[in-house]
């Protein structure tokens, strides 16, 4: 993303980042609290470094970093991370969590996974 375009607010880089999540990604987010919420942590390589690369936090997006109100940008991506998930649990019916949860003690892999 170009930086004339990263997004300044952390409303702004929600917006950015659930644009660019699959359906089964928002399920898999979603569901990763309802197990338990310090899971989250488990996306700091994955959606975390993506958000990092792509919103400019490694490149000096100041307003972005500000907004989040954290310095370094490892701390700045989880801020992001958890307003993601908060939001696409609000979008994300219930029902497709247990599907997730299915999945992940089949083995299966997350799409998120780094």
């Amino acid at each position: 993303m170009a930086s004339e375009r990263w997004p300044a607010t952390i409303d702004e880089a929600v917006g950015v980042v659930i644009a660019t999540l699959s359906d089964e990604e928002k399920a898999t987010i979603a569901a990763i609290a309802a197990i338990a919420e310090s899971e989250l942590i488990g996306l700091h390589f994955g959606l975390g470094a993506w958000i990092r690369n792509n919103l400019g936090l490694w490149k000096g997006n100041g307003a972005l970093l500000e907004s989040t109100g954290e310095r370094p940008s490892d701390d700045a991506s989880m801020v992001i991370v958890e307003a993601v998930w908060r939001r696409v649990r609000k979008m994300v019916p219930k029902v497709h969590w247990d599907v997730w949860l299915l999945k992940a003690r089949s083995g299966s892999s997350s799409p998120l996974d780094c």
